[in-house]
């Protein structure tokens, strides 16, 4: 059962009463993606923070925002879009609505990451319920804060295992009115010289992106922004000339905003999240493990190494797991996120620190009433 308290207190009363009652729960934002990683229990309640939307504060001339959990990502950005900022995010994958604290809770990544890191950069304060009711806070509203220990960073990819986000202080982006997008076409080893270079180099594009699949080839899709056409262009050609001198072909295409390269999943059967060093994508692309799946599609951010493979068809779980092999063997880690009979694999393995990772869960919450069986680098499956 979804509960959604009208305001704060009548949230904070109901969660003390389940913890009164030893009552387990789920934090929720808008409800969207509950289904993404481990099973939950179905029988457990879900706190909604869908009412907790307001904007606490927007200091216009500081670049920063305090806003409540539940605000929807597409109504933030309209509402920043009128004072000609934003925030450097990346949606959830399949197009759905998300809250902003949902994003935090997740907190996944993509091409953005490239010129403006990942969501728990652009995090400088952050408002919890801890699992028996009592509010805490971490951060400041200024950019320049470091007092304490930083609890943002533990909570951004909790995935609500350790407390309930109930609102953020973030810092924003002015808009940069023109935008452009270029794709280099070429080998894989020609592309991977051009991308390495373009990292050393002086440019700064929005993202720069691994797209494309096993049956149609790969390319570099990059975007830049600036505040003149002329600045653009500039870039533009800079970039084609780098292409060149690594043999690779370029495709000017239009865009119109820097948070969509043209790529969603409505609906997908899979859906996967991989990070693993930003030099071993190429190697990972033209492993056995990929070219084995066929009809899917990736989305790599080339410059974090980080990003989605997804498919709307079937494909065997033992696929999947032969590519977590081949990602963990190149030195990174592969979360299952959407599949179809969820926990027929595991959405994620035992991390080495996982008896760390136990022993914080037990501190935040020692009746472990929270996102039972939902605990990022701990593998249900071997509890």
């Amino acid at each position: 059962m979804s509960h959604s308290p009208a305001d704060r207190s009548a949230l904070i009363e109901l969660v003390r009463q389940w913890h009164q009652d030893a009552i387990p729960w789920i934090p929720s934002g808008l409800g969207e993606h509950l289904e993404w990683g481990p099973r939950l229990d179905p029988t457990h309640g879900v706190l909604s923070c869908r009412h907790l939307d307001r904007v606490i504060d927007h200091a216009v001339d500081d670049l920063t925002l305090s806003v409540e959990a539940g605000m929807p990502l597409d109504r933030l950005q309209a509402l920043l879009a009128k004072q000609g900022q934003w925030l450097p995010v990346d949606l959830p994958r399949d197009g759905r609505p998300g809250s902003i604290g949902g994003l935090v809770a997740r907190g996944l990544s993509g091409g953005l990451r490239q010129r403006h890191l990942g969501v728990r950069d652009q995090i400088i304060g952050i408002g919890l319920l801890r699992a028996d009711g009592v509010e805490a806070r971490a951060g400041g509203k200024v950019v320049k804060n470091v007092a304490g220990y930083d609890l943002m960073r533990l909570l951004c990819g909790s995935w609500g295992s350790l407390a309930l986000i109930t609102d953020v202080t973030l810092r924003l982006q002015p808009i940069r009115p023109h935008q452009a997008a270029l794709a280099l076409h070429g080998t894989l080893s020609d592309l991977e010289r051009c991308r390495a270079e373009l990292v050393r180099s002086t440019l700064t594009p929005e993202r720069c992106d691994w797209q494309g699949s096993v049956e149609e080839g790969w390319q570099l899709q990059i975007m830049v922004s600036s505040v003149s056409d002329a600045a653009v262009d500039e870039q533009l050609q800079r970039l084609e000339q780098l292409g060149q001198n690594h043999g690779l072909t370029s495709e000017q295409q239009p865009c119109s905003d820097p948070r969509d390269n043209g790529l969603t999943c409505s609906a997908p059967t899979w859906l996967v999240r991989l990070v693993l060093p930003p030099a071993k994508v190429t190697q990972l692309l033209q492993s056995p493990a990929i070219s084995s799946l066929k009809g899917w599609t990736w989305d790599i951010a080339a410059g974090a190494g980080c990003g989605d493979g997804w498919s709307s068809g079937p494909s065997e779980p033992f696929k999947v797991e032969a590519l977590r092999r081949s990602v963990v063997e190149l030195g990174g880690g592969l979360t299952v996120l959407v599949q179809p009979k969820p926990g027929s694999i595991p959405a994620w393995l035992d991390s080495p620190a996982r008896p760390v990772i136990e022993a914080v869960k037990r501190q935040f919450d020692p009746r472990q009433q929270l996102c039972r069986g939902r605990l990022p680098g701990v593998n249900q499956d071997t509890a």
